[in-house]
């Protein structure tokens, strides 16, 4: 499938991870593969079987905890780390210190660089600076999604800015400062031995077209980066960071930059903070290949995940790749969706590794699930754990049938929901701006298909005259849905909310003439003659 001119992978439309994002995409992505090869996917809240020694983190929410089970055996994901992962693996890769020392320990290159704890002065980290010499980056030890770095420091007043900002302002106490590496930055994955997915992370940055500003043209690059699944959880933040960066290209937000002049809004490389993905697994060369292979396997317990390394085109290092980090539970979104080149399909990569034998077994790559709905008892608290029906692994016949005369309200939708549900169908009503009805049903059986219709004639709904029926390779959502289904429940409650508030005021009402009653003089007159016939009530019978 290409979406802006970028071939992604069909079985992961945009249209079908429309309701995900952020880590939400990954793990939802990796899922998917799993339960659609018909593995029974459980998703679990917090602390649930072996989450409760795994190590995972901001999981108040569900939607990053799942389980995937074979008839033999059951593996446990978090995003898109699986357990094969171990937790050493996960503490190793959080502290860049640490993953600084064993990579350098296997030689594999690394930028020189030192730790420094809370407890030394901003004097120790300029000490080493001038040893090692400049440009230098100050990073935060436990930082993420480039927080906490700032890079290409040139000279002592800009590390100066540098220290105050990471360890003052954003109080990230603990910091490595090492050797600037220029050049170009990639993130690839590893499953095992294997590279399945690299992209070149372009930092944050607009073109010009000659008549607007910096500050409308990031406007309208956010606007295209809505249209990219993974990149829409990404916009380009203007921030102190971006400001500082541009003025010492001598710009502002206000600059107007010359038609094709391309404008870097930041040093760093990062897709959270606006990088641009492009595809480059298959120009990759062999050798930087190797050297992510061997940083995946220098770490214990870590079989799969990311590593992001600079390629550098420093004279020193020759070409060479030099790690930056090793990363166990790398989000993949930007290797699905890059804004160049093709998708990688990383989530069948990674259940390849964990089960193995489903591979080329078959897979329903054309029916999907909604996250939020198979969520909803977890996120109402009312279970521990839900399971996703399952789907037997292979494509669906799918059929959409144009009613241009029959289905013309909501009941009659209801009559077409509750025929595909009998005949175990999947599938989905739309209405047409002509006024036409679109109903797309899909099934393992074609004889379900042609039942279905058979029922729609006898019940007077299709009218073969007057339908137009076409097989198509469009994706079906789990279950049946009707269009309208959402917005004719909100106009129920909003009538229902309408009767509430209405009663309410009819209820004020009542309660002033109450008041105003009680407290006439006519009603204080006649208390007296009141009290008398409630007497009167209690002897006479």
């Amino acid at each position: 499938m290409v979406e802006n001119n970028t071939e992604w992978l069909p079985h992961l439309s945009s249209e079908i991870v429309s309701h995900v994002h952020g880590s939400l995409l990954d793990a939802y992505a990796v899922s998917l593969e799993g339960w659609q090869r018909g593995l029974t996917l459980r998703w679990h809240i917090k602390d649930s079987e072996k989450f409760s020694v795994m190590e995972t983190w901001f999981v108040d929410n569900p939607g990053q905890l799942f389980s995937l089970s074979s008839a033999d055996r059951t593996h446990y994901f978090f995003r898109t780390r699986g357990d094969k992962v171990s937790n050493q693996a996960v503490y190793i890769g959080k502290d860049k210190s640490k993953t600084k020392h064993i990579l350098n320990k296997r030689g594999i290159p690394v930028p020189e660089g030192k730790y420094f704890s809370e407890i030394q002065p901003n004097s120790d980290i300029h000490k080493y600076a001038f040893s090692i010499g400049f440009p230098v980056v100050v990073k935060s030890v436990d930082g993420s999604f480039g927080r906490g770095i700032i890079t290409n420091i040139q000279d002592e007043n800009e590390l100066d800015y540098a220290l105050i900002y990471v360890r003052d302002e954003l109080k990230y106490k603990n910091v490595i400062l090492e050797q600037y590496i220029p050049g170009n930055e990639y993130r690839i994955y590893i499953v095992g031995n294997k590279v399945v997915g690299a992209i070149n992370r372009i930092p944050a940055n607009i073109i010009g077209d000659g008549m607007s500003s910096i500050e409308i043209l990031i406007k309208n690059k956010n606007k295209e980066r809505m249209k990219n699944p993974r990149l829409k959880s990404c916009p380009i933040n203007i921030n102190k960071e971006l400001e500082t960066h541009i003025d010492k290209l001598n710009y502002d937000l206000k600059s107007v930059p010359k038609k094709g002049e391309k404008v870097f809004l930041n040093e760093k490389s990062n897709i959270s903070l606006g990088g641009d993905p492009v595809d480059t697994l298959e120009d990759l060369p062999v050798e930087i290949k190797d050297t992510a292979v061997s940083a995946i396997h220098a770490i214990p317990g870590l079989v799969h995940g990311a590593v992001d390394l600079i390629i550098s085109n420093h004279p020193a290092h020759n070409g060479a790749g030099v790690v930056l980090e090793v990363n166990p539970t790398a989000q993949i979104g930007s290797l699905l969706y890059p804004i160049k080149g093709k998708g990688r399909d990383i989530p069948s990569e990674i259940i390849d590794y964990y089960f193995p034998e489903t591979k080329g077994k078959g897979k329903a790559s054309n029916v999907y699930f909604n996250l939020s709905e198979v969520l909803s008892p977890l996120a109402n608290r009312t279970a521990a754990i839900t399971e996703v029906n399952s789907v037997e692994p292979k494509e669906l016949y799918v059929k959409k049938i144009t009613v241009f005369e029959g289905i013309n309200n909501f009941e009659s939708q209801y009559f077409v929901k509750k025929e595909g549900l009998k005949n175990n169908l999947l599938g989905f009503t739309k209405k047409l701006e002509s006024g036409a009805t679109e109903v797309v049903i899909a099934s393992h059986d074609k004889h379900s298909l042609d039942n279905f219709k058979k029922n729609m004639i006898e019940a007077n709904l299709f009218h073969l005259a007057k339908i137009k029926e076409e097989f198509v390779n469009d994706a079906v959502q789990l279950g049946f849905c009707l269009d309208g289904d959402k917005t004719q429940l909100i106009n129920e409650l909003n009538k229902v909310k309408e009767g509430l508030i209405k009663t309410k005021k009819e209820k004020q009402i009542s309660q002033k003439q109450y008041q105003k009653m009680v407290s006439s003089r006519v009603w204080r007159m006649t208390k007296p003659l009141r009290n008398l016939t409630s007497l009167i009530r209690k002897f006479v019978p």
